[in-house]
């Protein structure tokens, strides 16, 4: 998941590069949220090498702060673990 940061100076350059950005090709989009009350957006994808998050977050690293935070669903992460205390 990436959350997108900006100033609200960088508002007008952020939607011009929104209306034009398309998603790096191995990158599978899950969800983009925009928070409503301020200059964020959060966005869940899923890639299978982390240098597609590097390229998917380039563009956006001079005007915006960019956090990637690499996560599972809870679920899933509780399978793992549970299958590695079997062994």
């Amino acid at each position: 998941m990436s959350i997108w940061v900006w100033k609200s100076e960088n508002r007008d350059e952020v939607k011009k590069r929104w209306s034009e950005y398309k998603y790096p090709e191995k990158i599978k989009l899950v969800g983009e949220w925009l928070d409503i009350t301020g200059n964020r957006i959060f966005v869940l994808y899923e890639a299978d090498d982390p240098t597609t998050m590097l390229e998917a977050n380039d563009l956006w690293l001079d005007i915006a702060l960019v956090d990637t935070v690499p996560v599972m669903e809870a679920k899933e992460v509780a399978k793992i673990m549970a299958e590695k205390m079997e062994r």
